[in-house]
């Protein structure tokens, strides 16, 4: 399976496209790494699915296709409207069985049924047959309840297929059975029916995805969700229609099960420090404003002093320090008395609480900020990439807009032209975003960060000798940046050339180290994880290397997720699990809870599977271990 290189976007004012190691956001960085290891790999209408050499399977979704589209859970017209749709999709599939059970070729003995003709069969009559008549009175009826299904008189063929029943046991007359009752939507005879036919054959493909269908009309989801997944393991995951009703399920699941609940009971707080600087550092470091310096006398109770006490504590770069900065600004604003600082100070509370997930508040503060001094240009930056993070109220024309303002108010700003280029990254537009990144290095070609990222582009727009020769001008000119080891190490690991990215990341670890004695970035540490994974399967030491990043930063959601696929990777399913639901708790927005939900929800349906369907377990393994690598 080929695919575009898969990349970091890198340090950015936009949370999802904050550097995770690999990705354009921490799900695609899953779904590729997931996708490069020994395992099969089916993709189906956008939606891959992945079978390890241990078994395994999971879902990966392509979140692009439709990461601007409204979640199910927020849209009830949406709602109806798949509801709908997948009534209609089984009713085609009932009418294709029917007509293709009509069509079946009948045995010699059995001619055509003639209404007068049929026999009639009770649960007392029936006994005195004997067991060819049983089977001829059968195949009679079936055929006669065919032709009254294709009347679509339904009653008539309920009476008809439990006639044949009467006769024989047959998972089929359950099934065509289920197929009338699914097409008077009486959806727990279809639920009782189908249950009936797998219970006599449990691979019965079409017998599961009609009851899959009835359990999601009736929002019994899970279990609509696990009769598909069977569905697609019986089948090679050949069959598009229920291949894209798991990736729906999936999510429905985590939205309706926990996605909106932990959204709403989430503590609003700071996460990781690793995900905090790399926000912070996307903006080139200025001096504190003129009379917030070290130099000057501020009594620390005051509006101003509290406001230069949180810029002393950023500067620390850790959990603490960064608890302590957002609760200075808090108060900087309570007490007030800031005179030509009140600008920056709305700006700075507004950047701590957008940064922990309260991004409504956070674009009141920065409305203010706009309002108070309009050459502030950071708070139409910042404001811009809120904008893109309210969910279904997400407006990239606002988004645009404020960049437009902020050139106005500066046009040699290198950081408006950074930041829109990650805009038009996000929205893969290469090529306006090179010319940005071009035009942020021309106005000022210290900031690595723009290198960096004009590297990262070119290598997505295809121009890989551009991108590594950028990569080692990089490296040249800022030979004591771990940062640029680390981006250039995923470029290689994206190339396979294992060695190599190794040591970069092995660099970059060593420089963070040195440099940074108080914070460590710990996605150097992660990345070095997947390398050694990827290149000699070694889940010894890669896991070591992903705890180590969460003993330095235990609130870290890429590791918690790289862990999480470690484990699934090996089998260790149960454990995959807590890791996946840990990534829930993490995740900012109700997006991102979604998505790690839904790895959750095929983690735990993987179980299911293998509790319930043990013999289509072995067939996973077999799977992956009689094709190994070859259909990547």
């Amino acid at each position: 399976m080929s695919s575009s290189p898969a990349v970091p976007v890198g340090p950015g004012p936009f949370p999802v496209a904050l550097p995770p190691a690999g990705s354009s956001s921490l799900w695609d960085r899953i779904s590729t790494w997931a996708s490069e290891n020994k395992g099969v790999v089916y993709t189906v209408a956008g939606l891959t699915l992945v079978v390890s050499a241990g078994g395994v399977i999971y879902y990966l979704t392509d979140d692009k296709k439709d990461a601007s589209a409204p979640s199910p859970s927020a849209n009830k017209k949406k709602a109806k409207r798949e509801k709908r749709r997948a009534k209609e999709r089984a009713e085609k599939e009932a009418a294709k069985e029917q007509e293709a059970s009509a069509a079946e070729p009948k045995k010699a003995s059995v001619a055509p049924a003639v209404e007068d003709e049929l026999p009639h069969v009770d649960e007392s009559s029936v006994a005195s047959l004997s067991e060819e008549e049983r089977k001829d009175y059968a195949a009679k009826l079936k055929a006669a309840g065919n032709k009254s299904y294709g009347s679509k008189d339904y009653n008539r063929a309920i009476d008809l297929y439990g006639q044949a029943l009467l006769c024989k046991q047959d998972p089929v007359f359950y099934s065509n059975r289920a197929a009338c009752w699914n097409a008077m939507s009486n959806w727990e005879k279809v639920i009782e029916d189908t249950t009936a036919a797998i219970n006599l054959d449990n691979e019965y493909v079409k017998a599961l995805n009609r009851r899959a269908n009835a359990y999601e009309q009736v929002d019994r989801n899970s279990e609509a969700l696990l009769d598909y997944t069977a569905s697609c393991i019986i089948d090679g995951f050949r069959n598009e229609s229920s291949a894209q009703s798991v990736e729906r399920l999936l999510k429905k699941v985590a939205e309706q099960a926990k996605g909106k609940a932990i959204l709403a009971q989430k503590e609003k707080k700071l996460p990781s420090p690793t995900f905090v600087t790399n926000y912070l550092q996307s903006f080139r470091p200025k001096p504190a404003p003129h009379g917030l310096d070290d130099d000057a006398e501020l009594d620390e109770e005051s509006g101003k002093g509290q406001l230069r006490k949180g810029l002393r504590a950023m500067s620390a770069k850790t959990a603490e320090g960064y608890a302590e900065a957002a609760a200075a600004f808090e108060k900087a604003l309570e007490l007030g008395d800031l005179d030509e600082h009140e600008s920056f100070a709305y700006n700075m509370r507004g950047t701590f609480r957008y940064l922990r997930g309260d991004n409504e508040d956070a674009l009141k503060d920065m409305d203010k900020s706009v309002e108070l001094q309009q050459s502030l240009t950071q708070s139409f930056i910042k404001r811009a990439s809120m904008h893109l993070e309210l969910g279904l109220a997400a407006n990239p024309a606002a988004a645009e807009a404020d960049f437009e303002a902020a050139l106005e108010q500066n046009k040699d700003d290198p950081d408006i032209y950074y930041h829109r280029a990650q805009l038009h990254f996000i929205k893969a537009e290469f090529g306006e975003a090179a010319k940005d990144y071009q035009k942020s290095i021309d106005l000022d070609k210290d900031f690595i960060f723009s290198h960096i990222q004009l590297g990262v582009t070119q290598y997505k727009m295809g121009s890989i000798a551009s991108s590594m020769a950028t990569f080692r001008r990089c490296m040249k000119n800022f030979p004591q940046v771990p940062d640029v080891y680390n981006y250039y190490g995923e470029l290689l690991l994206d190339q396979q050339k294992y060695q190599e990215a190794i040591e970069k990341f092995d660099t970059a670890v060593e420089m963070e180290q040195s440099n940074k004695p108080l914070f460590i970035n710990v996605l150097p540490l992660i990345n070095k994880a997947l390398a050694l994974f990827q290149w000699r399967n070694d889940f010894s030491e890669a896991e070591q290397l992903c705890q180590k990043a969460l003993i330095i930063d235990p609130e870290c959601d890429i590791a918690v997720a790289t862990m999480a696929q470690l484990l699934l990777q090996q089998g260790k399913v149960t454990e995959a699990l807590k890791y996946f639901e840990r990534a829930a708790e993490l995740s900012r927005t109700e997006g991102e809870i979604v998505n790690a939900l839904s790895y959750a929800e095929a983690t735990r349906t993987q179980l299911e599977v293998q509790e319930k369907y043990p013999k289509l377990a072995s067939r996973l393994g077999q799977m992956g271990a009689g094709l190994g690598a070859g259909m990547r």
